[in-house]
């Protein structure tokens, strides 16, 4: 655990009072369901995610007000208001009905930080039907995985992306009656739509589907150990959560100008880029462009940006670029700066104070929790290292682990871990959020939860007042620039390559993504170690699975570890590459 000293809030981060002033009162006095009496609902106690973004506002004084604002790569401007982005949710959502895509049905998404991505999630919702947004810089394998699994009735993306990614996999995807290009032109791919002449031509709906609290409505793909992706199914009630995480851990105003970097193809992207700031009614910034340190800071500046959400990885691309960078630019607007994707290591927390004038906020949370669970909040100290402490209504302790990696359990009960001592995170079921299952995985869902808490796989530990500490991972799952990644999709994808006979993949430390994906590979016989085979190997990775998934670096090995089941030891493969100790290898069996 980190001892960094406290840093003290100053008059810059509390200018606006914040909504979090008395953390033990507010957890004392909250409840999830004044929570919920803050949103207007649907008659007869239903709920809709689309309607508390965008169709309450656009029927109330926030109107004509700017629900986002996109940045073009040239640097123009478009904005829409809260009627705009209403009224083509509406229409996306007429499109969907013409096309007869029902509710519960999935919607997927392959593309970028565009006006329609969001007038599509947000028209998904509307309808009733369930949204699976995909990430842009996925390869043709992750994409057709996960249309399969979640058999996608309708997929919205760019031409491009059709082309590389979609169009020789439509025979392998039975279930995706429609494809649907933004940037058709009039001139669709065979076997796709244009969606802006639909959008001409459909008619809007009315209103959101009478969806009920528990109906589904999101479906986020993440990524574990073993096996394949798992699809986390998540409910409209989601968004009275994502009100109380806007509200406390992000410190949400309605005059507020709001900045979330995060790519729309994750949780993030989604719970916070669109449905979390929008149901607060502040207006959103989109960058269509990637990171660019001068860029950013002209955005920073130039929308007046107060609130900012971004990814520990960028943040230290910016520390790297010098905090200079940001002398030019002015960002006395800025207020309130947090982090999320993973853990936010100290000399970023003070590098914020030097380059931005303000020390930056580290969160949890996961892709089956649905929304922030621990924060630093704007009237806390911080302490550098720090996850920060539970969100209000949210119960959270350290589960003790024995051996074998389960709870121990003492009289059929649970053991809590005392202050100070390493166990797996855990939660108390309850809140709003928290996803109601693995899509058709019922067992894998079961194995979350025990003793009555959900258990996150990550280790930490909680100090005497109450600060939670990221330890890390429980399992093997890599993060790389705020994403997750399985080893066993890049080891799977590997094998497919007629030179490799088992592949084990880890992460390794990198000073700005925080892990980076890196393969061992055993070759098959008459197949000799080579640097060109290496290159080779490396873009074959990257062709299938995307530059952000596949491996970064490959070593070859004569053997791989295995158990005596026959399963690669990547634990031990990490150790051995990192020079750390090796620990119990009583079940490791060496094969050559």
């Amino acid at each position: 655990m980190a001892h960094w000293p406290p840093i003290r809030k100053d008059a810059r981060i509390l200018r606006v009072h914040p909504n979090l002033a008395d953390y033990e009162s507010e957890r004392a006095a909250f409840t999830w369901e004044s929570a919920r009496a803050m949103l207007s609902g649907l008659p007869g106690g239903g709920l809709n995610i689309a309607h508390e973004a965008v169709g309450r506002h656009a029927a109330g004084p926030l109107a004509d007000h700017d629900a986002l604002r996109f940045v073009g790569s040239d640097g123009t401007i478009r904005a829409l208001t809260y009627r705009q982005i209403s009224e083509l949710a509406a229409r996306f959502a007429g499109v969907l009905r013409g096309l007869g895509v029902g509710r519960g049905e999935r919607v997927f998404s392959l593309a970028g930080r565009i006006p329609e991505l969001y007038a599509a999630v947000l028209g998904t919702l509307m309808a009733g039907s369930v949204f699976c947004p995909l990430f842009s810089a996925f390869g043709p394998d992750p994409v057709r995985q996960r249309l399969q699994l979640g058999e996608g009735r309708v997929l919205v993306t760019t031409r491009a992306q059709y082309r590389k990614k979609v169009a020789a996999l439509r025979a392998n995807l039975p279930e995706l009656r429609h494809v649907l290009l933004v940037d058709a032109d009039g001139a669709p791919e065979p076997g796709t739509l244009d969606l802006a002449e639909l959008m001409r031509a459909a008619e809007p709906v009315e209103g959101p589907a009478p969806t009920r609290p528990e109906d589904p409505a999101l479906l986020h793909f993440t990524s574990g150990t073993t096996g394949t992706p798992k699809g986390a199914v998540h409910v409209h009630e989601a968004v009275v959560a994502h009100w109380a995480t806007g509200r406390y851990a992000l410190d949400l105003h309605p005059e507020d100008v709001y900045w979330c970097t995060a790519d729309p193809g994750w949780v993030t992207g989604t719970s916070y880029g669109i449905i979390a700031p929008l149901v607060h009614g502040v207006t959103v910034v989109v960058d269509e462009e990637e990171l660019e340190a001068d860029r950013w800071y002209g955005i920073l500046g130039q929308q007046r940006v107060s609130v900012w959400y971004t990814a520990p990885t960028a943040l230290r691309m910016l520390m790297k670029a010098g905090a200079e960078r940001a002398a030019g630019h002015d960002l006395s607007a800025l207020r309130f700066v947090a982090s999320v994707g993973e853990p936010l290591n100290p000399e970023v927390v003070l590098w914020g104070q030097e380059a931005l004038g303000l020390p930056v906020h580290d969160n949890w949370w996961q892709t089956e929790t649905g929304g922030i669970m621990i924060a630093n909040y704007a009237a806390m100290d911080i302490r550098p290292g720090s996850m920060g402490k539970p969100l209000p209504g949210v119960d959270a302790a350290i589960v003790l682990r024995g051996p074998d990696e389960r709870p121990v359990r003492q009289d059929g009960v649970v053991v809590l871990a005392e202050p100070g001592v390493v166990g797996e995170l855990a939660l108390r079921p309850g809140w709003p959020s928290m996803f109601r299952g693995y899509l058709n995985e019922d067992e894998r869902y079961r194995k979350c939860f025990a003793g009555g808490w959900y258990l996150s796989g990550d280790l930490a530990t909680r100090d005497e007042e109450g600060y939670f500490w990221f330890v890390g991972r429980g399992d093997d799952v890599i993060k790389s620039s705020g994403h997750l990644i399985g080893p066993f999709e890049v080891e799977s994808t590997l094998m497919e390559h007629p030179a490799v006979a088992e592949a084990g993949v880890i992460g390794v430390p990198d000073p700005v993504a925080g892990e980076a994906v890196k393969a061992f590979v055993e070759l098959r016989a008459g197949w000799q170690p080579a640097d060109q085979l290496r290159l080779e190997l490396i873009g074959f990775a990257r062709k299938r699975l995307g530059a952000a998934v596949a491996p970064r670096s490959l070593d070859f090995v004569d053997a791989l570890p295995h158990t005596r089941s026959g399963k690669v030891l990547r634990r031990l493969l990490k150790a051995r590459e990192l020079g750390l100790p090796e620990g119990d290898t009583s079940t490791l069996e060496e094969r050559s």
